[in-house]
């Protein structure tokens, strides 16, 4: 393994272990011995990567802002000219779900900090909002589309968004009592998943079909 293979591998599995630290103990309740530790390096090794726990933070929510950026853009740019509003609609909630399927203790983490954090708060939305705009175009041309042909609702595409976010998010933020109440629905998270992709899509579509 040559220098920069080597130093790419150390740099992964700090960050691999950086994000079990912070998800289950919280930005200020995680420290950097204990990532070093787990990760097998020294805390300074640490520190000649990553600087300060700050910059160790930041990397981790920019990877995953950036993953979840290439999974719902795909979405809506791997549809040609002709797509459909339930193409879109189906391929947002399915991307928004694989991607809770990959992260599930995310969404919980993110907000319990942007509520303690302001500066955090705002990292999370300038992140967030480098893509919101293209997906609210996409949605809006089509549902204006869809309106003018008399076959959808006249409902804005920010309505949509927010509804299909919070029925992706919810039984995420609330495994616990979904998985008590439901009698551990949740246990086989990739079939809860795919039950959920219908369900859900199912649910936007009867809102924004007119009857």
């Amino acid at each position: 393994m040559g220098i920069k293979e080597h130093n790419k591998d150390t740099e992964q599995k700090i960050l691999k272990y950086a994000e079990e630290e912070f998800l289950s103990k919280g930005y200020a309740g995680a420290r950097t011995t204990s990532i070093a530790e787990a990760a097998g390096v020294t805390h300074a090794m640490l520190h000649y990567y990553f600087r300060t726990k700050d910059k160790l933070f930041e990397r981790i929510l920019q990877e995953k802002t950036t993953k979840l950026h290439d999974m719902l853009i795909e979405s809506v740019t791997v549809q040609d000219e002709n797509a459909q509003i339930e193409d879109v609609v189906r391929e947002i909630i399915s991307s928004h779900l694989d991607f809770l399927c990959q992260n599930p203790e995310l969404p919980g983490f993110l907000i319990g900090e942007m509520q303690r954090n302001p500066q955090f708060s705002k990292f999370v939305e300038d992140n967030l909002k480098s893509f919101s705009v293209q997906l609210f175009a996409k949605l809006g041309k089509l549902i204006d589309k869809g309106v003018q042909e008399g076959k959808l609702n006249p409902i804005n595409e920010e309505t949509i968004m927010l509804d299909i976010i919070s029925l992706n998010i919810f039984a995420f933020m609330a495994r616990p009592l979904v998985n008590a109440i439901l009698g551990g629905c949740m246990n086989d998270i990739e079939e809860f998943v795919e039950s959920r992709k219908k369900e859900n899509f199912d649910t936007i579509m009867c809102k924004l079909r007119k009857q």
